[in-house]
């Protein structure tokens, strides 16, 4: 009886341990529990379902932001280049490639606690109504403190932050045959 209560005891400290610690982790991110994933690109796919599962409840709940249902829109956030490495305020990054079909798009860059990092008198987002494209119909947009041609996201500060891209008015993931084949990819121009 003496060996067994402390055996007991670091199974129940393990366990709370393991248990917390998944569930922070699914509040906190999660993207590896309920998210959709394609390149750097992931999306809480059930997040505007009449019924999501409990991983997206958890984290939508932590929200600021009014979730869009499902034929509304789909957000999608990028927290790391093409290379895999987290993006960098100090860090220039070109994103290059079309957003998939919507009605309109909007692009912002953000802190990790979802404040903007774009400069009060720059622009604070770029949108599909608002974006110039090469020759061959692809559109690069520049992110970085220092000026780009073309498209171009001023952002200021120093730390990590995300890329959110939103589709309004789009088919994709919600349930009327709407399919992700490609999204932009964010490659790395240099670092200061």
């Amino acid at each position: 009886m003496n060996k067994f209560t402390p055996n007991f005891l670091a199974f129940i400290f393990t366990a709370l341990f393991v248990g917390l610690g998944l569930s922070y982790y699914s509040l906190a991110d999660g993207r590896f529990i309920g998210a959709y994933h394609i390149g750097s690109w992931a999306t809480w796919a059930n997040a505007g379902a009449p019924n999501p599962d409990p991983y997206t409840k958890a984290f939508v709940s932590l929200g600021t932001t009014l979730q869009l249902g499902r034929s509304e829109g789909v957000q999608f956030v990028a927290q790391r280049d093409e290379g895999g490495e987290l993006l960098l305020r100090e860090c220039n990054y070109s994103i290059i490639g079309n957003a998939p079909p919507a009605s309109f798009w909007t692009l912002r860059a953000l802190a990790p606690d979802g404040h903007s990092i774009t400069p009060l008198n720059a622009t604070q987002s770029m949108n599909s109504k608002r974006l110039s494209r090469s020759n061959n119909g692809v559109a690069t947009i520049n992110i970085g403190s220092k000026l780009s041609p073309q498209n171009w996201l001023e952002i200021e500060g120093e730390g990590y932050f995300e890329v959110n891209l939103t589709l309004y008015d789009a088919s994709v993931l919600s349930g009327f045959g709407g399919t992700i084949n490609t999204m932009p990819i964010i490659k790395n121009k240099g670092c200061s």
